[in-house]
């Protein structure tokens, strides 16, 4: 469309041209020659203007790849704002062409030079929203956009997300810059949501709600990234192959994935990790409050969870599932997802 208004406006700028030229020219006939300027004038304009159009076109296409994100709620405002700009400095150049020149060649001119700029402008506001947003004190939903251009960023995986931890993690502003959560990463984290298994239920629904909850922290400064790999199903593969192209630090719990990413060059942000390290470890002798979870491995074994998602093996304790119940610990041990606790029945 844009073409064909560019192709327009030159064709009938340069037709008056042609027109109003031609019968300056040494002539017999003057309403030939004016006749005869003002066809090649619109040959010209419309070889002339289909190429400028498609130049214009062509220009306008690269700038989201050099500065424009995704077309959300903020682009869409900041490129209206660019549209009312534009159309405000193209009036202005404009305006010697519409006085100076004959009318029947200013006016397209001016409309041509209005066009571009408007939509030049648009395009240019929308890439920089988060800056315009900033300068003016609004507020992108979920938290405060950006303030400064950042060249750190991150990527929310669904493990993460899961792990409430992030949460706090991001409240310590530890997350400097963009977290991106992948639309694919919501989706699967839909799916669990609705799974007929009530724990793969109840851990969807939590990762929906940390991503909510992220949005709402004024800490926060998080976007949804509808992006995806082709060729590419696996949801680890992809995160991968984003993180690695955007440059983006990977935040996840999956060992598996964390040792794939890191292998590839990846920086990988644990919050299980982070947390297992800062904490103060469970001693022998100590006695803690749980709940049986579900039945072990082993025979009799039951598995419960501390608060900070410490997996605890409590023996005898297989027909307590659902029941809270006190446990001794009686060792401690570490392994490559964290670390884990062993206890036995407060008697």
């Amino acid at each position: 469309m844009i073409v064909e208004l560019v192709r327009l406006l030159i064709t009938l700028a340069l037709m008056a041209v042609g027109y109003k030229v031609a019968p300056t020219l040494p002539s017999t006939d003057p309403d030939t020659a004016q006749a005869l300027g003002a066809i090649i004038g619109t040959g010209t304009g419309y070889v002339v203007g289909g190429v400028v159009g498609r130049l214009f076109r062509s220009s306008l296409d690269s700038i989201p790849k050099s500065i424009v994100a995704r077309s959300t709620g903020p682009e869409l405002f900041a490129g209206a704002f660019g549209v009312v700009v534009g159309v405000f400095i193209g009036f202005v150049i404009a305006l010697p062409a519409v006085v100076f020149l004959p009318s029947e060649i200013g006016v397209p001119i001016a409309v041509l030079v209005v066009l571009m700029l408007a939509v030049a402008a648009a395009r240019l506001f929308a890439g920089r929203a988060d800056e315009i947003l900033a300068a003016t004190g609004l507020r992108r939903r979920g938290g405060l956009v950006s303030r400064s251009l950042s060249d750190t960023g991150f990527l929310l995986d669904s493990s993460a997300a899961i792990d409430s931890r992030v949460l706090n993690i991001s409240r310590l502003g530890l997350l400097r810059g963009r977290v991106w959560v992948p639309g694919f990463v919501i989706d699967e984290l839909q799916g669990l949501a609705d799974a007929n298994d009530s724990d793969r239920r109840r851990r969807g629904r939590r990762g929906l709600d940390v991503i909510e909850a992220l949005r709402d922290l004024p800490e926060a400064d998080i976007a949804v990234l509808e992006d995806t790999v082709p060729g590419v199903e696996e949801v680890d593969a992809k995160l991968i192959a984003i993180a690695g192209r955007e440059g983006l630090t990977l935040v996840t719990t999956d060992h598996n994935l964390s040792q794939a990413a890191a292998a590839r060059g990846i920086e990988i942000l644990n919050p299980f990790a982070l947390a297992d390290a800062m904490r103060a470890p469970v001693a022998v002798g100590d006695q803690v409050h749980v709940s049986i979870r579900r039945a072990g491995t082993e025979p009799g074994q039951g598995v419960a969870f501390l608060d900070d998602g410490t997996m605890v093996v409590v023996e005898a304790a297989s027909s307590l599932v659902g029941e809270n119940v006190d446990v001794e610990v009686t060792a401690t041990t570490r392994t490559a997802v964290g670390r884990m606790v062993f206890g036995r029945l407060v008697s």
